[in-house]
């Protein structure tokens, strides 16, 4: 039986003190920089795929246009992967300042194609975890609606994030807009996170897209143990690889109230192709639900989509958005088909008027 893991995010790690080595702080005498957060359990040996994906095959060809490579960049984000999460603060503009312990996790998810209308394509993380119990045994899995990434070619139009929860319609000029993608990323409830636009570079073994400076609420990971900060801004870069590809980060914690940058960070999540593991309870899942978020979806981009400025609520008396849906899809899941008429009752019970 599978089990359907109600919660943001959840972060599964093993790591070792075999090493006090660093990365950027070898200068300092620090304990905990060499004691990442993170979880503490381990999953089951994964297979690494080391074939070469039909996208990465496909991005090499030279008769293809750079709208068309552009698409197959995208498109090569699908697929089963095991990813590694690492961030690390690389320098503080305060006084005393002391690095944050670094953190690390790692899941196993699959990225599947939710929608492809040739200039706007649509991808939906899925986690299927597996933990290895004290016994030895692995656990039954746990599955997790993770984050999604909407790409659209040559956007009219971006909603910016404005720190407090708030986010506000950006109208873009032809000349910023002419040959790059958006990207949308939302929440696990499908909430909006940030979105930003940029351009894809093509060489012939090398495909990146790299984003314009980018306005984003904290991190879960940052959100439940920092208060001295309160909005992230940052560049991403996507970049396809042979077996995978990368996320990287170069973020500012940035104090809107003080107008000052507390600390700098880098991220990387590290996609890497896997083989012969089990996804089946979170396909099943998917199969099961996938009308249902369509619907939350739909929801959220006629109320986005209409709005010059909104204001989330995350906890309105009490009840939690992200757990309200979740239930609701449990709900759908069960048979219950009269979910799918409260959904825009839940959502706008946590958009402020």
């Amino acid at each position: 039986m599978k089990k359907i893991l109600i919660v943001i995010f959840v972060s599964f790690l093993s790591f070792t003190n075999e090493s006090n080595y660093v990365f950027g702080w070898t200068h300092l005498d620090e304990p905990s920089l060499s004691n990442p957060r993170g979880g503490t359990t381990s999953g089951p040996e994964i297979i690494l795929d080391d074939r070469r994906n039909e996208y990465w095959l496909k991005l090499k060809d030279t008769k293809l246009s750079k709208f068309e490579k552009d698409r197959a960049a995208i498109l090569s984000m699908t697929g089963n992967f095991r990813v590694n999460f690492d961030f690390m603060e690389t320098s503080g503009f305060t006084e005393d300042y002391v690095p944050q312990r670094p953190y690390q996790t790692w899941g196993t998810e699959f990225v599947i194609l939710v929608e492809d209308n040739i200039d706007f394509i649509s991808l939906q993380h899925i986690m299927v975890m597996y933990i290895k119990l004290d016994d030895g045994s692995i656990s039954e899995p746990y599955v997790v609606k993770h984050w999604r990434q909407d790409w659209k070619y040559q956007d009219n139009q971006i909603h910016t994030y404005a720190g407090d929860n708030s986010w506000k319609k950006q109208l873009l000029s032809w000349n910023d807009r002419r040959g790059t993608w958006s990207q949308s990323v939302y929440q696990v409830d499908d909430s909006p996170r940030y979105q930003s636009y940029g351009t894809w570079e093509h060489y012939e073994n090398f495909s990146s897209w790299q984003s314009n400076e980018t306005w984003r609420p904290l991190p879960r990971r940052e959100a439940s143990i920092r208060d001295d900060y309160d909005v992230m801004i940052g560049l991403n870069i996507h970049t396809i690889t042979p077996n995978g590809w990368l996320h990287e980060q170069n973020n500012k914690k940035v104090s809107i109230e003080n107008n000052s940058v507390l600390a700098k960070e880098i991220g990387l999540a590290r996609y890497e192709r896997i083989v012969d593991f089990n996804w089946d309870a979170g396909l099943e899942f998917w199969n099961n639900t996938n009308l249902f978020w369509r619907e939350v979806r739909s929801q959220w981009s006629n109320k986005i989509e209409s709005s010059v400025k909104f204001k989330l609520i995350p906890v309105v008396e009490g009840k939690i958005l992200y757990l309200r849906l979740f239930e609701l899809s449990k709900s759908y899941e069960n048979g219950d088909l009269n979910s799918l008429s409260k959904i825009s009752q839940i959502i706008e019970e946590h958009i402020a008027k």
